[in-house]
């Protein structure tokens, strides 16, 4: 049941903003799905919208300049958005987007002409792993770039145990290896490989 569409926001807060300030600046469309980054030396907001078509997120401009300046007193920077959209997910979510104490993004950049391939590739080695630990994560969905500044493909992990339990099978050696051979279908070009975790702000 994931979002056909999802519009990933970025707002990187000054670093004296507390999660008590982030809750309380007001939101016209008001969203339980916003996530706070785990990254240290970070205080990034994030937001992820649900769309089944382009034309409703064209319908939300005036709210995109709401937030603008809702946010402007807490902002260190400009907001940036990208748009994803739904290709499979190794474990259905029950929802349009996450519910769940915590998410991950992973992306990596893919080059046109390995797509297919890489494809193939992860379905038998990263989506057997994310199987075989179903019962550490609530959904887990992939997306690929629309509109992007770092072009990829998207996942989008959700799980309510704890990071260190979440992680494990992610770190392990059989994992590297997939990592290792990752590199045979990604590239870096524009920036773009990261994983980073993020803590819902409802939690």
């Amino acid at each position: 049941m994931s979002a056909k569409y999802v519009l990933i926001s970025s707002y990187p807060l000054k670093s004296d903003i507390e999660m008590s300030v982030v809750k309380k600046i007001p939101r016209i469309n008001d969203s339980k799905n916003f996530y706070m980054s785990e990254e240290l030396g970070t205080n990034e907001l994030l937001e992820l919208r649900a769309y089944d078509n382009l034309n409703a997120l064209c319908n939300d401009e005036a709210l995109f300049e709401c937030d603008f300046k809702s946010f402007m007193p807490y902002l260190d920077g400009d907001i940036s958005r990208e748009i994803v959209k739904f290709v499979e997910a190794p474990i259905t979510s029950k929802h349009e987007l996450p519910r769940a104490r915590y998410i991950q993004l992973r992306h990596v950049e893919v080059p046109p002409e390995k797509y297919e391939a890489y494809r193939a590739w992860r379905a038998e080695t990263i989506f057997k792993v994310v199987h075989e630990n179903k019962d550490k994560i609530t959904s887990f969905s992939s997306y690929h770039s629309l509109i992007s500044g770092h072009p990829g493909v998207m996942f989008v992990s959700a799980f309510d145990v704890d990071k260190d339990v979440y992680v494990e099978p992610f770190v392990d050696d059989r994992y590297k290896k997939i990592i290792r051979d990752a590199d045979n279908y990604i590239t870096n070009k524009h920036g773009g490989l990261y994983t980073r975790i993020y803590r819902s702000i409802n939690h």
